[in-house]
Formats: structure tokens, sequence, C-alpha cells
């Protein structure tokens, strides 16, 4: 009687094979990547390419993002003007402090089509309870629309709180417009969702499943945060809508995160980007309207808005990071939850720290998902043997992204530091260019850091074997978490 283990073997190991070349071909741009997937086909023969497929397939580098001739027009006139001014040397600018940080405007403006505005009034949250206090306030007092994307969505206490006021708006007749992934909101209920839509509320939802439970784009998620209010009112940053952001979950407590409420030209530049990722969701694509652009000059706060995703030909926003980081002369102070930079975000810190560049780093205590956790320990420990000081957040939990510089520029919004945030979803950054908002960020660093302890080498070192085989195991699998 023939065996046919042997030949089922050789098969599966054949085929096994085969499909590694085409990973090593479709991964041809991302070494990192394409051993981690190796890794995941060795051990998953078969399967694993299944996972690829649905977890590992890059999108289709076209533009998804359009809109009318009009408006799309007026922005790229505008950011001609802008890059013009620039490279001729004649950009008019309120604080002279702006000057040193050109370059860095100048490619947000040649990459992202991202228009620097001067004329800003910043409020910045780093609690929950005051962000959803001043956002319910603003949506009762608006006269003409309210648009809102959020990553997650939840029907809680808060999401109760937010879908009664949205309907009374609309029941009043307003334009109510609600986007939400459907990825980080997949535990949303119908008769949530049903309720708000019998209000009037038009709701979307991005890369929606088309199968319950299957959805092949499940990777790709819209992870950005957006709320404007009659076209004068932005918000942006970390929190999301559920009630662990008030800090009423037992497993995180209290939720640290930071968040912006803008007023000014720069929430032209929001509204803009909602409107894209809405017209890409939904089959009613708002068509320009002047009412949609009221922001008026308020401050004197200068500003980008800058977007990054998967259909993005460049990394836009960890670029933006890398600038920000070697134009550092005192100092680089950041809060993430993940820390799995690539090699050039590792690079540019270490080259930061070796120059003399005091760089400082806070994580949380505690994982909200374990391998990304570990991985994010292992890279921390490449940062404490370069010099950096590292901090682990103890009152709650830390989901901040945040990146302050010397006291003059920062970054705040959904983009964490790791190649998720960098390559797979849809994100979208604040790069400010103010002493006085940079110091406001770096002052809340400093009052994090009396709620925080120290991590050092020693202790680093210190760790059990166990810990370090979590580390190593996440840190081969980072590129693809």
């Amino acid at each position: 009687m023939v065996d046919i283990f042997p030949i089922l073997l050789s098969i599966i190991l054949g085929l096994n094979v085969l499909l590694a070349l085409a990973i090593i071909f479709l991964e041809r741009r991302d070494a990192s990547a394409t051993w981690a997937w190796l890794m995941v086909l060795l051990f998953i023969p078969i399967a694993g390419f299944l996972l690829y497929l649905i977890f590992g397939r890059r999108l289709n580098r076209k533009e998804i993002f359009t809109w009318d001739k009009k408006s799309r027009l007026g922005l790229l006139t505008a950011v001609q003007e802008q890059l013009t001014a620039i490279k001729e040397g004649h950009l008019e600018v309120q604080h002279k402090d702006i000057i040193p940080y050109e370059d860095l405007i100048y490619m947000h403006l040649k990459n992202n089509d991202a228009l620097l505005s001067q004329n800003n009034a910043v409020r910045i949250f780093t609690d929950g309870q005051k962000k959803f206090q001043a956002l319910l306030e603003d949506i009762e007092q608006a006269e003409d629309h309210i648009h809102l994307l959020y990553y997650i969505l939840r029907d809680d206490n808060l999401g109760q709180r937010l879908a009664d006021a949205l309907i009374r708006k609309a029941q009043g007749g307003l334009e109510v417009k609600l986007l939400y992934d459907d990825m980080g909101s997949r535990l949303l209920k119908k008769g949530y969702l049903k309720k708000m839509k019998q209000a009037g509320i038009q709701v979307e939802s991005f890369f929606p499943s088309f199968i319950p439970k299957v959805n092949l784009k499940i990777n790709y998620r819209n992870h950005r945060k957006l709320a404007i209010i009659d076209g004068k009112i932005g918000y942006t940053g970390g929190f999301n809508i559920g009630d662990e952001y008030l800090g009423f979950n037992k497993r995180f407590g209290y939720w640290r995160d930071t968040h912006l409420r803008v007023e000014g030209e720069a929430v032209n530049n929001m509204q803009t980007r909602f409107i894209l990722d809405w017209n890409h969701a939904s089959r009613r694509d708002i068509v320009y309207e002047e009412r949609y652009y009221k922001a008026e000059p308020k401050g004197d706060v200068a500003m980008q808005i800058v977007s990054s995703g998967p259909d993005s030909e460049w990394e836009q926003i960890k670029h933006g990071y890398l600038k920000m980081i070697l134009s550092a002369k005192k100092y680089v102070y950041i809060q993430t939850p993940y820390f799995i930079p690539d090699d050039s975000l590792l690079d540019a810190l270490r080259v930061a720290v070796l120059s003399g560049v005091d760089v400082r780093i806070m994580i949380p205590n505690k994982p909200d998902h374990p391998f990304v956790y570990w991985a994010t320990y292992s890279n921390i420990g490449d940062m404490l043997k370069a010099g950096a000081t590292v901090y682990i957040y103890q009152k709650g939990f830390l989901h901040a992204k945040t990146i302050v510089v010397d006291d003059k520029i920062a970054s705040v919004g959904t983009a964490n530091i790791d190649v998720r945030s960098f390559r797979l979803n849809f994100e979208v950054n604040a790069f400010l260019y103010h002493p006085d908002a940079a110091t406001e960020l770096s002052d809340r660093f400093h009052e994090d850091i009396m709620d925080s302890t120290q991590l050092t080498l020693p202790l680093y070192q210190s760790r059990s074997t166990w810990i370090r085989f979590k580390e190593a195991i996440s840190r081969l699998l980072s590129p693809i978490l």
C-alpha cells in the first residue's frame, strides 16, 4: 500500500515555496514586512498566505480620494502660491519662529497639499470629560452643519449622549453627517444607527463589510478623528467616542489623551479632509458650497493639517516626525501608546540623542494590544541603550500621540509611532508652529512625569527571560502588527 503522507507533505512544501515567492514579489519594497510574512508562512503553511491576502496585501496606490474641480483647483492654486513664496524667500510670517521650519512646511505643502494657516486659536485637551463637554456644547450651538468622523464609535453612555445631541440638531433642520470606521466600530448595534438615520442624520461607514464578519480590507482602517461645526470650529486628536475615553473602563482607568479644538482657517483644511473621506465612503457626495468654509481668522497659531494613508505615495506624517526630530537642538518629547518605529525613525532618534539632544519618550504601563505592547518594550530598550530617557505612565492609560520640539513646534493627531500608523491606517495630524502651543504641550509632558516612573537601563536589563521571549516574538512580527 502506497504511503501518501510523504506525497502530501511534498505537495504542501512545494506549494508553500511558491506562495513564499509570491510574497517576496508582492512585498519587494519592504524587506522587514517580507521576512515577517515569510515567518508566518513558515509556522502556518498555506493558511499563512490566506492571512497575508487579508491582512498584508497593499491597496492600489491610486488616488481614491477625489473632489470636484472647483475646490481642487482652488486648493492647488493656494498650495502653489505658498510653495513659490517659500522658494523665493518671501513667505509672509506672523512670527519669526516659523522661519527655521520653512523646509518642514514646504515638504507638507509639496507632498500633501497641506496649506499653512497662521491665524488659528487652539485649545488643548488632555482630559476626556473636558473635551467631550466642549464638543457637545459646540454641537448644541451649531447653526448650519455638523460633520463627524471617528475611528471608534460606541453605543454606550457617551455614544448615546452624542446621538441624542445629533438627533436634536437634525430634527431642527441642520445637516448632520457621521462617518465611522467599520473595523474600529464593529461592535455597533444596528438599532443605534437606525434611530439616527430615522432622525435625518446621514451615517456612513468607511470600508464596510459587504459580507457579515468578513472584510478583505480589515487591515486598512480610517483612524482619523475629526469634528467640524459650521465650518468654523474643528476638533482632532486621539479621543474616540466611548466611555473608556472618559475614564470609566476599569481595565484602563484614567484615559490620558491629547486633542485639539481649533478656530481659524485651519478648520477649512480639516473640512476638506472630512469631505474627501466622506465622498469616498458615501454615494451621497458632498459638493462644494461656500457654507462649508466659514472659518474666520482667530488667534496667531500657525499650523498645517497633514494626512497620510495606504493610498499615499509618501509616509507623510512619518516624514514630518523625522524632520521635527532632526531639527531639534535642545529636546524632543514623545508621548505614544505604541512605540514601534521603523529603522529610519529609530536612527533619527539615536542621532538626536548622540548629538546631545534631550530625548524623552513616555509610554503606557499596560497593554491594550499585547503583541504591540511587547514590541514597544523591545524598541524602548534600544532607546535606553542610546541614552534616551523613558517614562512609564502609571495614572491610567496613555493614548496621546504628541511630539514637541524645543518649545517651538509640535504635532498632535491620530498617528502613533508605529508601522501601522505610517503605512496602513488613514491618519491626520496637526503640525503646530507656535512657541506658546509647544510650551503648553511641553508643560503637560512634565506634569505627566509626576504620574510616571522612569524606566532605567538597569531596570530594563533585569527583565525576566519570559518577557525577553515575548519581546523577541513581538519584534519579529512588528512590521505587520
